[in-house]
């Protein structure tokens, strides 16, 4: 029978049949650890320890001290056993989709009468139940007529939809807790008793519709949070009541600082002392744009559509823009504008204005922008998610050799901003190439080693991002940490090679000849309410 030899991470290799499981690697190594592994890393991949291995791999087995995978699987299994624990107390409910998200799960359900909070004490209490029955955790691979016969027969409209939306004809993974059955990529547990039963709780009950598409159904979706123990579960309580405590919309209430009515969704009612905070932030942050070399100018918040089909922005942003036709006098037809959605269109066409010269590079321009842009109304949060905001937005134009420089430059300029507001240390995301993409690969390559050297100059720590930067440019996320532990998303540094091209920015190089310059957007305090709400 063939063989395959395995890799561990002390470089030692061992070889087993091929097909080998990961729960057998683990029993073969001790008997302590067969009892505590929960899946394996092989070639960079989570595994199932029932999966099997046909290839020479790396492999690492994991337990509950490996806290990432750890908790993905937790939180995982958890899902499933709550979509369990619905249907035992409740057997007419259908089941939809139940993903993994940060620090829990959700689950989509679909029942007649309406959640309680009441219901989710006993719903935990099922679950904990089930927890402890520590029963297997088996999978399978079905091919697909099989899979959408069982779910027909089951009546689970739902799961029959998922699997006919699956392209291809590749079998599919079906998972049992128990008793239980759902269609699962995996990996999971090996057993539910693995799930700590003192590390979960049920959080809220919230509307969804069907696949995010309001013409569908509108379903119940039940949340919970889940970690490792509850030593962890305790201290990520805490936090969220140290936050509900914290909450700006709280806070602007009490202390007369800000309001919102619905007559206005989605913008900011400023009161004399919230209104002195936000004008207090912006004048520093005028005096910091000027010290670093940035012109301040002005742009209009209404703009003909000739615009943004220009720049791309009609085509691909239309959606999220709020648009104001005019009867112009005398025109046979009605003029149609758009309040601004961001200002990068406008600064280029204050380059445009005039020969530029690569003597004039790099040409920093700074506004504190208002912009519009249309947020479904289940997205807005207080001043934080907002329709109506403004930027301490910031382009800088430069040449390809200044990429490099410019870039550290801004690093040290927002530093010095997030220091002064109190910011020790702040989180440097390098968002590199996705799958989909426009511009050679020798440019990307440029800009990514440029953006990656200004980082490394800087003295700054960074994480790389695959695959996360715009389709046109890489880009730098930075993220603060407030004082309960938050991560918030604040100031960004966007490569932007489109933008120069669609609408025609130029500058007269040092050869004679015509050139594109490098656009980069870089707001630091991204939306001066949001910070204000920090």
């Amino acid at each position: 029978m063939a063989q395959v030899s395995l890799t561990f991470p002390d470089g030692n290799a061992r070889v087993y049949e091929a097909g080998v499981t990961g729960a057998q690697i683990a029993a073969d190594i001790s008997t302590s650890l067969a009892k505590k592994a929960i899946s394996a890393t092989v070639n960079g991949a989570h595994y199932d320890l029932a999966w099997p291995i046909d290839a020479d791999a790396s492999i690492a087995i994991h337990t509950m001290s490996d806290q990432v995978q750890a908790n993905e699987l937790v939180r995982h299994d958890l899902a499933h056993i709550m979509a369990r624990a619905v249907q035992e107390i409740w057997p007419d409910t259908k089941v939809t989709i139940g993903p993994v998200i940060e620090n829990g799960w959700y689950y989509d359900f679909d029942r007649t009468e309406p959640f309680t909070p009441e219901d989710l004490g006993l719903i935990e209490k099922k679950m904990k139940e089930i927890i402890n029955k520590r029963e297997p955790v088996t999978t399978e691979i079905w091919d697909r007529a099989r899979a959408i016969e069982f779910y027909g027969a089951n009546n689970e409209p739902y799961k029959v939809e998922l699997i006919n939306a699956i392209p291809g004809d590749e079998p599919l993974r079906m998972y049992w807790h128990g008793h239980w059955q759902d269609l699962c990529r995996g990996p999971h547990l090996q057993h539910t008793g693995q799930v700590p039963g003192d590390a979960f709780k049920l959080m809220s009950i919230a509307g969804a519709y069907w696949r995010g598409d309001s013409d569908r159904a509108m379903l119940q979706r039940i949340y919970g949070v889940a970690f490792s123990n509850k030593e962890k579960l305790k201290a990520h309580l805490y936090m969220l009541e140290e936050a509900a405590k914290r909450d700006h919309r709280k806070l602007g209430r009490e202390m007369n600082l800000f309001h919102m009515q619905e007559e206005a969704p989605g913008q900011i009612f400023w009161h004399p002392n919230g209104w002195t905070i936000y004008t207090e932030l912006q004048d520093y942050m005028r005096r910091k744009q000027r010290a670093d070399g940035y012109a301040e100018v002005n742009t209009p918040q209404v703009v003909n559509r000739k615009l943004w089909e220009a720049s791309g922005h009609w085509d691909k942003y239309q959606e999220h823009m709020f648009i104001v036709e005019v009867d112009e006098e005398h025109a046979r037809e009605k003029s149609i504008n758009a309040l601004k959605p961001m200002n990068c269109p406008c600064h280029v066409q204050i380059f445009n204005q005039g020969l530029k010269s690569y003597r004039d590079l790099p040409l920093r321009l700074a506004e504190f922008g208002s912009c519009n842009r249309y947020e479904p109304s289940g997205a807005l949060h207080g001043i934080m998610r907002v329709r109506g905001f403004t930027q301490d937005d910031g382009h800088i134009f430069c040449t390809e050799d200044q990429i490099e420089t410019e870039c550290a430059k801004f690093i040290e300029y927002l530093s010095g901003v997030y220091k002064d507001l109190g910011f020790e240390s702040f989180e440097i995301l390098l968002a590199t190439r996705p799958e989909k993409r426009v511009g050679t690969e020798e440019s990307w390559d440029h800009v990514e080693k440029a953006l990656e050297n200004a980082i490394k100059a800087t003295g700054h720590a960074y994480t790389l991002d695959p695959g996360e930067g715009a389709f046109y440019g890489p880009k730098l996320d930075f993220k603060l940490t407030d004082a309960i532990g938050r991560v918030w998303q604040c100031g960004t540094f966007q490569v932007d090679p489109n933008l120069p091209e669609r609408l025609d920015a130029s500058y007269i190089g040092e050869d004679g000849a015509k050139h594109r310059p490098y656009c980069f957007t870089g707001p630091v305090l991204a939306v001066s309410s949001a910070l204000s709400a920090y």
